[in-house]
């Protein structure tokens, strides 16, 4: 017996050690969305997987096994531009300012000298592994190699991607990737909440999938491959934070897979001794890449500066300038911080943020509360789920004030929100699998079993009429308006019958 089990582990070990050729297919020019899965591409490289990025960013890798198709950088005007207007205006400018930023990643990059000399390669593939964001015009590769797809995703789930995998995305509990409500949702909110929902896959059927597939058709010669059949999605999400969802077996989720065993690195000097050095902690403050100091409102800038110089905690502020005139004594500056190591020291006691995924999951990581001021994207999501979760506090940065600034920061510090920040770390890290093992055993799992189409859920291949049981409602309907109808008939007639006769009775 023990002999029998001991053959099928190394037979299981066999189908394992055999090295999968994976495309992935990144373009979209974002570095969070790119640093999000970076590791996942360097693991599974290490692994033995041999692995072909088609990217417009450049990377190192530590695995030899990782080659980059290289796109070129496309400037994202539109966000670096972001005039901070933050509010609900953003929840229906997003699926606009995707296509429109679609068009720019798409035109380059699907034309680009390097790509163009990569599909003429002679190439097979055993699985593609492809973001599903913004860039379907990519998708023709998948149907030139005739390959299996699986599905990233940097960001809760997009509107359109729920049909896609038979997933019940109900609008009533859920909210969409562009919205963001308080938790729970009241009337008005749950009516936005539902046309947000279905005014964002509503444009991206008619502007975005049609943009996508004349594109894949004009410069790849196949059509787009059909997000319906994908065999998997890899979300960059968590229950712990994102809510419970009943998410299909198709649909996993992977929520911190940057931050995989990683462990913070020492600091440089002059912000070591900042941080360790201040007795009453340190706050920090960072906007992320793509958002610039040269288009932060002087009025905020001013407010934040005066409630920065009132608080006996120091404070490390990410900006794109080195000084400022009126920069407090409490507060450094730098053009770069190495967030991750600063986020995990356990002298830093908050951190202030626009919402960002990728720096949200790695604050909930290390236990720290955020305050967080969203902008644009997912950031409104993201920023009423952490609230949600008693470890966020929601900061409205276009009407901010010092005092509005002084008291978010003071619901942040209290230490019934810095214990909420723990336990959700504790949560949050609590896993039967770390992300990075659960997104590779998903990867080889598909390639093994032939693009695992049992893990589809039904729901995709039904009518719209069968999977919201119209036709069972109205026949159920039809069945009550038919058998009150005969009973109408039959106590008519009945009741003509009777009164005939009482008539004809008085007569006599």
């Amino acid at each position: 017996m023990k002999c029998l089990s001991l053959l099928t582990v190394l037979c299981s070990l066999i189908v394992f050690s055999e090295p999968l050729n994976i495309l992935v297919l990144m373009p979209y020019n974002g570095k969070s969305h790119f640093d999000t899965f970076k590791e996942f591409f360097d693991n599974l490289g290490q692994k033995g997987h041999n692995v072909t990025i088609v990217s417009s960013s450049k990377r190192n890798y530590k695995s030899p096994n990782v080659k980059t198709v290289w796109l070129g950088s496309q400037e994202i005007k539109s966000v670096m531009t972001m005039d901070w207007t933050g509010g609900k205006k953003a929840f229906y400018s997003a699926p606009i300012g995707l296509s429109n930023i679609m068009q720019t990643v798409c035109h380059e990059g699907l034309n680009h000298p390097n790509f163009q000399t990569f599909l003429k390669e002679n190439r097979s593939f055993d699985v593609t592994i492809a973001e599903m964001f913004n860039t379907e015009c990519f998708f023709g590769v998948a149907n030139l190699f005739k390959t299996p797809v699986i599905g990233l995703s940097s960001c809760t789930h997009l509107a359109w991607q729920a049909e896609w995998f038979g997933f019940p995305s109900n609008p009533a509990y859920i909210q969409t990737a562009f919205g963001g409500f308080k938790v729970p949702m009241s009337f008005l909110s749950r009516v936005e909440n539902t046309l947000v929902d279905h005014y964002s896959k509503l444009w991206y059927k008619l502007v975005m999938e049609k943009q996508g597939n004349e594109l894949s058709k004009r410069y790849i010669g196949y059509e787009a491959f059909d997000p319906h059949n994908a065999s998997l999605l890899l979300v960059n999400t968590h229950f712990t934070i994102d809510g419970a969802k009943p998410l299909p077996p198709a649909i996993v989720e992977v929520g911190g897979i940057h931050v995989h065993n990683r462990k913070p690195k020492k600091l440089p000097l002059d912000i070591e001794n900042w941080i360790n050095g201040a007795e009453a902690g340190v706050i920090y403050f960072s906007l992320g890449s793509m958002i610039k100091s040269q288009s932060f409102p002087e009025k905020q800038r001013k407010a934040f500066v005066n409630a920065f110089a009132k608080f006996p905690q120091r404070v490390v502020w990410k900006l794109d300038n080195d000084s400022m005139v009126d920069q407090p004594k409490n507060v450094l500056l730098g053009k770069w911080m190495p967030q991750f190591d600063i986020l995990c020291n356990p002298n830093v006691k908050l951190f202030i943020s626009h919402g960002g995924l990728l720096g949200t999951i790695e604050a909930v990581h290390c236990g720290v509360p955020i305050v967080v001021m969203p902008q644009f994207g997912d950031q409104n999501h993201n920023a009423h789920a952490l609230e949600a979760t008693g470890a966020g506090v929601l900061l409205h940065l276009q009407t901010a004030t010092e005092e509005s600034i002084i008291d978010a920061v003071n619901k942040a510090l209290d230490p019934r929100t810095q214990k909420n920040a723990k336990l959700l770390s504790e949560r949050f890290g609590d896993r039967p699998m770390s992300p990075m093992d659960s997104a590779i055993y998903w990867v080889e799992y598909v390639a093994r079993h032939g693009g695992a189409p049992h893990m589809r859920s039904p729901a995709i291949d039904m009518p719209f009429y069968q999977l919201y049981l119209i036709d069972v409602y109205g026949f159920l309907v039809a069945i009550v308006l038919g058998v009150s109808y005969i009973n109408y008939v039959i106590f008519r007639l009945i009741w003509r019958i009777m009164t005939k006769n009482g008539l004809k009775l008085k007569t006599l």
